[in-house]
């Protein structure tokens, strides 16, 4: 069976949104006081970037991501990630991927719905980088 065509129960994707947040939190402890933006730099990696989307009770739609510059002197994602994250829930998911070669909605389905093949592959992915994060050291807190 291929990853798209997995199909995930209820509670399934419940308690990966759940690892997802608490794997998001690792990196971005202050998440809920960052206002606007952030950037973590560790020697020997590219810097992470924390973008504050949209701002509700209880919900936050971030953006992480690294870029490097190309020749041409062009800043190109590598990755760039929205993410859709819930409080009072401890959830996070993933909304859009980004790199350069390719886009990924994962809510692009009829009516809003989530493709399938792109919600497995961006959380997937979500949750390798964010362990990946951590284990480089990447922090985001907020600046006092």
């Amino acid at each position: 069976m291929k990853p798209g065509e997995k199909v995930l129960s209820l509670e399934a994707n419940q308690a990966w949104a759940k690892r997802i947040y608490k794997k998001l939190l690792v990196v971005v402890p202050d998440l809920w006081e960052i206002s606007e933006y952030g950037k973590s730099r560790v020697e020997g990696y590219g810097d992470l970037n924390l973008g504050v989307l949209v701002v509700a009770e209880g919900y936050r739609r971030i953006a992480l991501s690294h870029y490097w510059k190309h020749d041409s002197g062009d800043m190109i994602p590598d990755p760039d990630m929205e993410i859709g994250v819930y409080r009072e829930w401890e959830m996070a998911e993933a909304l859009t991927y980004q790199d350069m070669y390719q886009y990924n909605d994962v809510y692009s389905g009829p009516d809003g719905q989530a493709d399938r093949r792109y919600y497995l592959h961006c959380n997937a992915f979500l949750e390798k980088w964010l362990e990946a994060l951590a284990e480089q050291g990447h922090l985001l807190r907020k600046e006092k």
